[in-house]
Order: structure tokens, then sequence, then C-alpha cells
């Protein structure tokens, strides 16, 4: 009884020390750190109840490791799920609730990240998520786990909005999805580019989540519109109903988990038409309503049930094929999306890569000097463009630019935060381009 009441007492302690430093943990399995052989891949979950198929996929990717979830709010929910409840063995789980910034820069949460086979992000809000971590060791320790030792990674919610190369960061609250096809522009639209997570397959990638509970495609579109527009980089969506996985491994194949038919579990796979010659929205400007048309096929979209076994699946190395899924065209007008019957697009692989521009603008965002790759010899030679810079309201700002070997360079160092468009060239060229300080 006394051994008993000093392991409590000891936990107490630990988890009260660990909530004045920031954190507070919760410790389920074996303390003894177990080295493992992870498989690597990513779980997106679409975040109602978690799909308990889904869950097993990334704990098969652990290795019977350690499983590291992180969250800004709630408890120790996981813990006995992930450890015992899903018949998938692995060392420990353990849980970090984070409630407030300063445990970002802690070395005993270093430690444990650096251990795990596998990190799992909890639902919440992501804005907490973004603030608290972003551009400090835990995102650093992550990627490098990503990177370096083949961690599986996952999330569901606001955890799974997070892993995409683009992020709704929700820094100004949540958004409908009528308020964005309306006001693409409104102070809560933020798409935001600064680097954070960097998870294979997911390089210019938006994802969302909820889209079924409350509808969130016209939102979803308004974030790839407005990416397309503000950074002139053709960028795809992934998204999840409430109770779809899509699991993806390591050659790039998204498996989508559900309980189809029982339920109709979707997942959806986004990205502007390739066929299209200017795929840019047609309006997607301050004041507008989203205009994003061309004719009903603005958007190609692949919309695949999500079954127990995971077999219906999409390749995201082409982002054009796909297995026992069907391609829809969306379109936006006046504010208003629409859906109709689609073709699978015909189009080189690799979209990602596609730039509307005639120049990508580096780095995106800038604090100081922006720099834009000269293609035509006679301009370099010339040495000196016609460079104007305007915001978003179209109105002219004064920058000073010279041409830099092969590149041009432009000072933002005096332009206050916000959005861009530089055009040059006698007009002939343009780029978009974001300032943060």
């Amino acid at each position: 009884m006394k051994l008993h009441f000093l392991c409590l007492f000891a936990l107490l302690f630990e988890s009260i020390s660990g909530f004045s430093q920031g954190f507070t943990s919760y410790f389920t399995g074996n303390a003894t750190d177990a080295v493992t052989s992870p498989s690597g891949g990513v779980c997106l979950m679409g975040g109602a109840a978690e799909d308990d198929n889904g869950m097993k996929w990334f704990l098969e990717r652990v290795d019977g490791g350690d499983v590291l979830v992180l969250r800004a709010s709630g408890s120790d929910g996981y813990n006995d799920y992930l450890y015992s409840e899903l018949g998938i063995d692995v060392n420990s789980v353990e849980t970090i609730v984070f409630n407030n910034p300063n445990a970002a820069n802690l070395e005993e949460i270093h430690d444990r990240i650096m251990q795990a086979e596998g990190i799992w992000l909890a639902g919440g809000d992501q804005w907490d998520y973004v603030s608290f971590w972003r551009d400090t060791p835990v995102a650093s320790l992550i990627n490098e786990g990503i990177t370096n030792r083949n961690i599986a990674v996952g999330g569901t919610s606001a955890g799974m909005a997070v892993l995409g190369e683009y992020y709704f960061s929700a820094i100004n609250g949540t958004v409908t999805s009528t308020t964005a096809l309306n006001i693409p522009y409104s102070t809560s639209v933020v798409v935001d580019s600064t680097s954070f997570l960097h998870v294979p397959y997911l390089e210019r990638v938006v994802t969302d989540t909820h889209y079924d509970d409350p509808d969130r495609k016209g939102r979803h579109t308004v974030f790839l519109a407005r990416a397309l527009t503000d950074y002139g980089l053709v960028t795809r969506g992934i998204a999840c109903e409430e109770y779809t996985a899509v699991c993806i491994d390591e050659t790039g194949t998204a498996k989508v988990f559900g309980e189809h038919p029982d339920y109709e579990d979707v997942a959806y796979f986004i990205v502007p038409n390739c066929e299209l010659a200017n795929p840019m929205p047609e309006v997607c400007a301050p004041n507008n309503a989203l205009e994003w048309n061309h004719d009903g096929q603005a958007l190609k979209v692949y919309e695949v049930n999500g079954t127990t076994n995971g077999m219906n699946t999409f390749d995201l190395n082409t982002w054009g094929t796909g297995q026992g899924g069907t391609w829809m065209h969306w379109h936006v007008a006046e504010g208003i999306l629409y859906e109709s019957e689609g073709t699978a697009p015909d189009c080189p692989a690799n979209t990602a890569e596609l730039a509307v521009n005639h120049a990508l603008a580096h780095p995106n965002p800038t604090s100081n000097l922006l720099y834009l790759t000269l293609t035509d010899q006679a301009m370099i030679e010339r040495g000196s463009l016609d460079v104007r810079v305007t915001d978003n309201l179209g109105r002219e700002l004064s920058v000073t630019s010279r041409v830099s070997g092969n590149e041009l360079e432009v000072n933002c160092s005096a332009l206050p935060d916000g959005l861009y468009q530089i055009i040059y060239n006698q007009g002939v060229s343009m780029s978009r381009f974001q300032v943060k300080h």
C-alpha cells in the first residue's frame, strides 16, 4: 500500500511538474526505449472517430516501436486505444499535451520525439500547433525523424490539416465554405506557405477534414484558388470525410479506409485542371466572389470510397490514376460550387511542378530580397527591366531592382507584410509573392 501510494505520488508530481513547464505527459507501456525499423508513411484521418483499419495501418508501420501523440488540448484518450485495443503490438504510447509554447524548447520533449517511431497529431485547433511548434525544435525534430529515421506520421482533424506543405493555419479562426467562396480574401482565409512540416507526397498539397460535417468542399476549393493566385503554383488537395482515412506508403500509393458500402466514407484528391492552357481562376480578388469556371472543368477531382481493406487507391506520383474511384469536375460560378461527371486528366505527370507564371519568385515568402530567374538572354543582357509591384488592391508600390547574373533582384524590405504581384519585361512576365517580416 505504501509503495503504491509513493508510485502514485511520483506520477502525480511528474504531471504537475510537467504542467508547470508547459506540458502534461501520459505514458502507457514499456519505459525502455525500443529501437525498431519503421516503414515511414503518413496517415490522414477525417476528424471524427478514428477509422480502426487506418490506425492499424499506421501502427504496423511503427514496427513495434514507440508512439508519441502530440496535442494542445485533451488528455490520454489515445493511450489505451493505440497500445492495447487495436491488436497491433507497440512498445509504448505517450501523449504529451502542450499547455503553452514554452514546452517546444524543452530537451525532455525533444528526447521523446527522437525516440519515437511513430508520431500522431491529435485534433484541436491547428493554430495552436502552428504557433506552438513552427520554427521550433519540435518541427525540426519531427522533420528529421521523417527524413532520417523513416518514422510514420499521421494526424486527425487539426493534426491532418497541418501536414500539407501549404495549410490553412486558422490564425484568424475557422471559415465556412459560404464565406470563403463569396469573400476569398476574407481575413479568415489564410493559406500559409511558411515552412513547417515536410511530409513525402504532401509537397504543394493543402489538406482539409470534416468534409461532410460541415461541408468544406467550397472552402477547400478557395484554398487551392488562393494558393494558385498568390503563389503562382499548381497546388493540389487531399480531403477526408469524417470517418475516412487516407494512408500513403513510401511508394506514393494512397489507400482509402472507411466502411463503404455500409457508410458513405469518401476521400477526395483535387487538382486544378492541367489540360487548361491557363488554369488560373477567372476571378480571385478582394471584394469579389470566386469565379473558377473554365466551362465547368476548372478542377479534376477523384472521389474514392473508403473500404475496410483499403483496396481503393490513388497514385500520388501521377495525380492522374487510381483504382475504385470516380473522376468528377468541380467549378465555381459567382461564389457557388458545382459538381459534375468528369474525366481523368490527360496531362504530364507531377503537375505540382507546373508554374502558371513566367518566373517563380524565391524565397517566397520573403522579408528582404526577392529573386526571379530569367530565361530570356536578351533580358539578361539588357541588365535592367521595367519593374512594377502592386498590392492586392492594384496599388503600385515603390521598389528598387537590378539584374544580377540570370536573376532579377528586387528589394522588398520596405514593403509591409502582405501579398503582392510583380510585373516586368514590359508587362509580359508576372509573378506573385508574399512579404512576411
